[in-house]
């Protein structure tokens, strides 16, 4: 079934542990809900396996951060709970991946452009965190690419839901889905 999808319709988006401790889920998912349909929404506690193979880019750019990747991974992520969803948007054009990523803003929330999510409700910088030496809290992810929302899918719902999860919505579909 995933093999048959449209990827550029769907996109997987990641609210982070800084985003559930400050209480933002509901207002990260309106946002991006105003965008995107939001099929599916659920809390997660983290594997880490789940999130080294997520953040499988950090391994390969390690040199370039002043972390210990794989230490500051399991602090922040490993047995905590994220929340997790798939957003669709039938639109052609502009696949979904890159919709939601412009309207997250830059991963640095103090450089991010005014009106998105990270810099309206970000309250992090990368210049605390090297300086803390850690990851910045960003408060949400989301697929970086066509590709990656394939991949994302599979980590955080598995590919044996691909049939229960991954069809267009339709309008008994489309009310809105509970925020866990």
């Amino acid at each position: 079934m995933t093999g048959q999808v449209d990827w550029s319709r769907w996109t997987v988006v990641l609210l982070k542990p800084d985003c559930l401790e400050r209480d933002l889920v509901e207002a990260v998912l309106r946002r991006i809900g105003a965008e995107v349909t939001l099929v599916a929404v659920e809390r997660v506690t983290v594997a880490d396996w789940q999130i080294f193979i997520h953040y499988w880019d950090l391994f390969v750019y390690r040199h370039r951060l002043d972390v210990d990747v794989a230490a500051c991974l399991r602090h922040r992520y490993c047995g905590h709970e994220v929340v997790v969803a798939l957003g669709y948007n039938p639109d052609t054009g502009i696949d979904t991946a890159t919709r939601v990523r412009a309207l997250l803003g830059d991963f640095d929330p103090s450089t991010a452009q005014p009106g998105t999510i990270r810099a309206d409700l970000g309250d992090d910088s990368l210049t605390a965190a090297r300086r803390e030496h850690r990851l910045v809290d960003n408060l949400v992810h989301s697929s970086d690419d066509i590709a990656a929302a394939a991949r994302d899918f599979h980590i955080w719902f598995g590919g044996h839901r691909a049939t229960d999860l991954l069809h267009p919505p339709t309008l008994a579909d489309s009310s809105e889905v509970p925020i866990p």
